[in-house]
This record gives C-alpha cells, structure tokens and sequence, in this order.
C-alpha cells in the first residue's frame, strides 16, 4: 500500500494526521491519520499538523493518536455490542432476540493502518 502524503501544497511527506472541519461549530478537528481517505479531510505530516492555525473565533480540537492511547478491544468489543443491542428491532413486549440475519449494522472494523 502506498503511504498517503501531506495534502499541503510542494510538501511531499509522509501523512501522519487528519484534518476535518466543522464548519457549522467554527472548528478544526486534527486527529490520527484516519485508515481511509475522506473526501472533506486533508492528511497533513508532523510539521505541518503541529504548525495548524485556524481563523480567528475558531478553536481546534487535537484528539491524540492510536500510539498514545489505544482502547482494549474488549472495551471497543462491549461497546460495539451495546450500540447493537439498543438498535435490535423488537416489539414493545417482545425480549430482545438475535439479530436480523444478513442486516448490517451501523458500526465496522476498521483495520490498523500500516
């Protein structure tokens, strides 16, 4: 696989985060480089995600990488299946039964970039 490289104009480094914006809350979102490319995302590289200025008014919103901080997949697993259990169609006195064979759900696993 191909390493992303820094969407920033004449920089041809290696993409180490992702930039999303919320536009409608006035804020920048930099996070980990996300596993897939975005079309409303740029990827940026060390110097340039560390160098991120925003318009004033704005605030930015650093959510910190897999290496500093990794959930146990057994918390990701449980809430994986808590959101399941809320969204399992049942009737009002009906106890909640298995999932609908061939439904998808909302949430995926996503793998670890490499």
């Amino acid at each position: 696989m191909k390493p992303r490289r820094c969407s920033r104009s004449a920089c041809s480094a290696a993409a180490v985060a992702t930039l999303t914006y919320a536009y409608a809350e006035s804020t920048a979102v930099l996070g980990p480089l996300s596993p897939y490319v975005e079309p409303h995302s740029y990827d940026l590289c060390g110097t340039h995600a560390d160098r991120l200025t925003v318009p004033l008014g704005w605030a930015v919103v650093r959510i910190e990488g897999e290496s500093r901080h990794s959930p146990a997949s057994d918390d990701l697993e449980a809430l994986a299946d808590a959101v399941r259990e809320v969204a399992r169609p049942t009737g009002r006195d009906d106890p909640p039964g298995p999932p609908t064979p061939g439904r998808r759900g909302h949430l995926r696993v996503l793998p670890r970039p490499s």
